[in-house]
């Protein structure tokens, strides 16, 4: 009874110390807005997002140590109480991210891709909930931001317009208009209270995170609180997401010719976008990770996975410009639309990216290094990701769980020589998340030591590897080839723009001679393994 009440304590420590903090954040937004009616919504509904964020944490909390008190580690009574209060954690999160939006949503979203840290449940709710049926704004909202963006109401500006969007995302939602031209668009509108209470949410969630950090040490996400403070802002600047969706194509084009026409962004109406309202050319398609869709429009979900794989493998180990969150909410597919989209009759799949507010910039040391990593992963080389994973700031102590996050593979499994080595069954899911567990303190500090631009990569994979997940039945072991090809062929490329004597460029030409060779002996064996996989299952 003592230690419940010591916890009973806690929480009220834990709300009261959030209720504070955050306060004086609130009245420094207020305080700081220049406009009389925001000041007004900002007193009124500042302080309810605050205690229902103080409420939410001290719940969850108590919830753990109250549920779990006196119950054997390893117990199978401990096991099936943990997973009751795992889902009611994740539900309770849920419902806070859904009552305070913005900002709240974008980390939910954030652990939802977080499967090697955080538990099955909290990833399940957050992943079914957060990526594409989040809160709505009104119709007087969207009427708000149209007045003080483009100075009328979408009647006036559009011949239609559609007043019930057709997707709502964190910071925006979506509506479908039609010009006075008669084009087809869509229209992307930001939620107006992300620019109305984002400084007191983020430092009500700063404040959150930190206290329960110094009464449980082990539970430390202040990278993630750091991550969201610097990525959203940019996110929020519609005009920065137009103009990365423009450089992302001219990236392919003189990059990656070869599947340039594979890769597609919507055009952008410039004269009537602006910082908080996107319009952009409407495209019809499938949600990369809806295979019976897929499957409808005549193509195979397997090509879409390779597409999608070689994509953005282009855009981490050669283009060094990253699309940071392809979740299948931002990512459609459809047939390609130009006349080479059939191949004996077969169509050929277009990738349709979306939402390109959120990409990084990899310096060439940082994309050379990754692209290196990912060359040592697949060709299961010790010494390479060893080095490479220093390099990138995980350090002697913990490049082996970098490696196991990198690819949710067990230490023994990445250097096994075996040419499905990465591959993860169904039957792994119980291993991965016992691993987790038993370096959840290691896996925080790791993420904590890593730069943040390596944090965003990790965010990538997590996507990916989602997707593919679901366009696959599991990994592909054509995904690992097409890395190793591509990152191989990337670290080739830089070592030739760095080559100055005929010698070390004649070593280049024969380390890539010897390469392919080895890739087509990949290739090769991957054929025979899926004949041999398809001959067992007839």
């Amino acid at each position: 009874m003592a230690a419940r009440s010591l916890w009973r304590a806690t929480t009220k420590l834990v709300l009261a110390a959030t209720v504070v903090g955050g306060a004086g954040a609130a009245a420094a937004a207020i305080a700081n807005s220049e406009d009389p009616a925001t000041a007004l919504k900002l007193s009124t509904t500042v302080p309810i997002r605050l205690f229902r964020g103080a409420i939410t944490a001290a719940a969850i909390t108590f919830d753990y140590e109250y549920s779990l008190w006196g119950l054997p580690e390893g117990s199978i009574e401990r096991e099936k109480i943990k997973h009751e209060v795992h889902t009611r954690g994740a539900q309770k999160l849920q419902e806070l991210c859904f009552k305070n939006g913005g900002i709240y949503i974008k980390l939910g979203q954030h652990v939802s891709q977080l499967e090697y840290l955080v538990p099955d449940e909290y990833v399940l709710v957050m992943r079914q909930s957060l990526l594409n049926k989040c809160p709505v704004s009104s119709y007087d909202q969207v009427l708000e931001v149209f007045r003080k963006e483009l100075g009328g109401t979408p009647d006036e500006i559009f011949d239609e317009f559609d007043p019930v969007p057709i997707a709502s995302a964190s910071l925006a939602q979506v509506h479908i208009a039609r010009t006075h031209e008669g084009q087809q668009v869509a229209v992307k509108v930001q939620h107006t209270h992300m620019t109305d209470t984002a400084a007191a949410d983020y430092a009500t969630v700063e404040l959150l995170v930190n206290t329960l950090h110094w009464l449980v040490p082990s539970f430390d996400y202040r990278w993630l609180v750091d991550e969201v403070r610097e990525s959203v802002p940019k996110e929020l600047d519609f005009l920065n997401e137009a103009k990365n969706s423009v450089k992302c194509l001219d990236n392919f084009r003189r990059f990656s010719p070869h599947i340039a026409e594979y890769v597609y962004a919507p055009r952008i109406h410039w004269n009537m976008s602006t910082s908080k309202l996107l319009v952009m050319e409407y495209i019809d398609g499938a949600q990369v990770s809806d295979s019976k869709t897929i499957q409808k429009l005549g193509l195979h979900p397997s090509d879409v996975s390779k597409l999608l794989t070689e994509a953005f493998a282009e855009m981490m180990f050669k283009h060094g410009f990253v699309h940071c969150d392809p979740h299948a909410a931002n990512v459609l597919v459809r047939p390609l639309p130009s006349a080479s989209g059939r191949i004996f009759g077969k169509k050929k799949p277009q990738l349709v990216l979306l939402d390109h507010g959120l990409y990084k910039d990899l310096d060439f040391s940082t994309r050379i290094n990754y692209a290196s990593l990912w060359k040592g992963l697949v060709f299961s080389d010790a010494n390479a990701i060893k080095e490479n994973s220093v390099k990138l700031g995980a350090g002697d102590d913990l490049y082996v769980l970098f490696a196991g996050i990198l690819t949710m593979r067990p230490w023994n499994k990445v250097v096994d020589p075996a040419l499905d080595h990465l591959v993860v069954q169904a039957t792994d899911r119980t291993e991965l998340q016992m691993y987790a567990s038993q370096y959840f303190s290691q896996i925080s500090e790791l993420l904590r030591r890593l730069p943040r631009v390596i944090l965003l990569m990790l965010k990538t994979n997590d996507c990916l590897r989602s997707v593919n997940k679901a366009l696959t039945d599991g990994s592909s072991l054509d995904t690992f080839f097409i890395i190793g090809r591509v990152s191989s062929k990337a670290v080739i490329e830089s070592r030739l723009m760095v080559s100055k004597s005929a010698v070390t460029r004649l070593g280049v030409w024969v380390e890539e001679v010897l390469l392919n060779a080895r890739l087509f002996g990949m290739q090769i064996a991957l054929w025979l393994l899926k004949i041999q996989k398809a001959l067992l299952a007839f």
